[in-house]
């Protein structure tokens, strides 16, 4: 991704199952203040990914966040408000599935601020397409533009004799795509390495048509 961005910021607001710490491998980092605020975890030396999840502020990892609606709010306006995000030049926010007290703070918060659009993220299955279905009548009486939907876990190709096999069955999220007249952006196979995920020639190609957009 930082081949074709600068200054990056990754907020998770899965207040309920914070995984980004994890996929980058950052889930041991501790999150400090300044006089702005609160300092984003960054994951090189350079500073060019910043990195807010309630992970951080977890004191072992098995910990459930068992919150009402109100204090997710007041968490998920401190993580956009009270961040130093000074120095992104983008912020890709991570919401959970559904359209529910996180997806409406955000949003509100996010009045004031040119918002580019929403990137959804679908599996091939007909239950997850129901879902995201939901999603995209959200950004359309909210007036989120939506950028494009990308079909994740489409497909496993096996390591010895590279035949793919359609696990979750094949071409929903396109199929959806086409019915909402929204971008595709294309699909994401699956894979056993988390870490090999941002070489795949898909993702390159994914990256490239957000960028370019």
């Amino acid at each position: 991704m930082l081949r074709f961005l600068e200054q990056v910021g990754i907020l998770d607001i899965d207040l309920c199952g914070p995984s980004v710490p994890h996929l980058l491998n950052i889930e041991n980092s501790d999150v400090h203040q300044c006089p702005e605020g609160w300092v984003p975890v960054y994951t090189d030396a350079s500073q060019t990914l910043a990195v807010m999840s309630i992970g951080f502020l977890l004191k072992n990892r098995d910990d459930a966040i068992i919150w009402r609606g109100p204090k997710k709010t007041a968490m998920i306006r401190q993580f956009i408000n009270d961040v130093c995000w000074k120095d992104v030049d983008y912020l890709i926010i991570d919401t959970p599935p559904g359209t529910s007290d996180e997806h409406i703070t955000v949003m509100e918060c996010l009045r004031e601020v040119q918002c580019d659009g929403a990137v959804l993220v679908t599996t091939p299955q007909a239950v997850s397409i129901e879902d995201v279905r939901k999603e995209i009548t959200f950004c359309k009486k909210t007036n989120i533009k939506i950028l494009g939907l990308i079909e994740n876990m489409s497909g496993y190709t096996c390591p010895h004799c590279k035949e793919c096999s359609n696990i979750f069955s094949s071409g929903g999220g396109k199929s959806l795509a086409e019915y909402a007249e929204i971008p595709y952006l294309g699909s994401l196979p699956l894979v056993s390495n988390k870490q090999d995920i941002i070489q795949l020639d898909s993702m390159q190609s994914i990256l490239t048509r957000l960028t370019t957009h």
